[in-house]
């Protein structure tokens, strides 16, 4: 899973969600910052309200007072497959990259370049590559 740091430089780098089922959040500066959540038919699930407004609903079994919170207050935290979905054609190949320091190596089109992003955690190593391609969209 990718750090909370890395899905908040993808929100701000212009990272859309549209909540899913599965999908992992957390709810930063709420008392729960410890927490992780996921979107499910039975404890959480999204609705969506008047002018497409998106809200992720706590059903019956959770213990804690909150009904409902709008989805742009939580920080999706986006799973290996999605992040690679996400780099689309500008894909290339991951890597595993064996050693005293095992890790992955993505690699990626941004224009013309062949950019390799690496990191220990193949989710984390999705989602640098994720954080420069939506960077040099701008």
């Amino acid at each position: 899973m990718i750090s909370r740091e890395l899905a908040a430089e993808l929100r701000s780098a212009g990272l859309g969600w549209t909540p899913a089922k599965g999908d992992w959040f957390v709810i930063p500066d709420k008392g729960l910052d410890a927490l992780e959540f996921v979107i499910s038919d039975m404890v959480i699930e999204t609705r969506t309200m008047a002018f497409d407004k998106k809200l992720l609903a706590f059903n019956g079994t959770t213990e804690w007072a909150m009904d409902m919170l709008a989805a742009s207050e939580a920080l999706w935290l986006p799973r290996e497959e999605q992040l690679r979905e996400l780099l689309g054609e500008a894909f290339i190949g991951l890597e595993h990259l064996p050693g005293e320091t095992p890790g992955y190596a993505v690699s990626m089109l941004i224009g013309d370049t062949e950019c390799r992003f690496v990191d220990v955690d193949v989710a984390r190593a999705y989602g640098r590559a994720a954080l420069e391609l939506l960077r040099s969209m701008r």
